[in-house]
């Protein structure tokens, strides 16, 4: 199976583009270390990972990505152990 890549894009910023704070993405991070965030449509999640290891100095351990119906792009970022996602949140202002 040939190696795909994602698209050229040299600024992490440019790759997330906003984090979501809603109830569920609130639960998800206190329940299961996870970030939640809207990101470009053409962002892979090798992409996400890279772009959220970047900015935040953590370690991500899995990506998960879903298009809504309203066609953006959410990606739900689990960090490793050693990191906590309310850290990050509290660095966001999100919470």
């Amino acid at each position: 199976m040939a190696k795909r890549y994602g698209p050229k894009i040299e600024d992490p910023h440019d790759v997330l583009l906003y984090p979501v704070a809603t109830e569920k993405a609130m639960r998800l991070m206190e329940a299961e270390n996870k970030l939640t965030f809207i990101v470009r449509r053409d962002a892979n999640k090798p992409l996400i990972k890279k772009a959220v290891e970047e900015l935040f100095d953590v370690e991500v351990e899995k990506v998960n990505t879903l298009i809504t119906p309203t066609g953006e792009k959410k990606a739900y970022v689990k960090l490793k152990p050693e990191y906590r996602a309310e850290d990050v949140a509290v660095d966001l202002g999100i919470l």
